[in-house]
């Protein structure tokens, strides 16, 4: 499953979130992205603040374009950390693993 070739739809509510099988499925199409009670999330660490914020501003970019958006914490002038869900199912959809297979491709 190409997850890249995929476009997020918009998630008005009203479905459940993915069960835990699904979850566990698509994130082996995701490396490096870690289950976190029900988001998924990934550190990574660049080799300074400009680089750092580079790849902040191409998720910025990335998210606009699928309408659907990370949490996105930079820290310790290097680090980032990328939290996704479906806020308006309270957990993970689809939507959420597209968007992380797609990050992937930018870093």
């Amino acid at each position: 499953m190409d997850l890249t070739k995929k476009h997020c739809v918009p998630c008005e509510g009203g479905v459940p979130p993915m069960s835990k099988e699904e979850t566990e499925k698509y994130l082996k199409e995701v490396k490096g992205w870690q289950l976190v009670g029900n988001k998924i999330e990934k550190d990574l660490k660049f080799r300074n603040f400009k680089k750092a914020m580079v790849f902040v501003n191409r998720v910025a970019g990335l998210a606009e374009k699928e309408g659907h958006h990370p949490d996105i914490l930079v820290y310790s002038w290097n680090k980032v950390k990328l939290i996704t869900y479906t806020h308006a199912i309270g957990g993970l959809s689809e939507n959420d693993f597209i968007l992380a297979a797609k990050i992937d491709k930018i870093i």
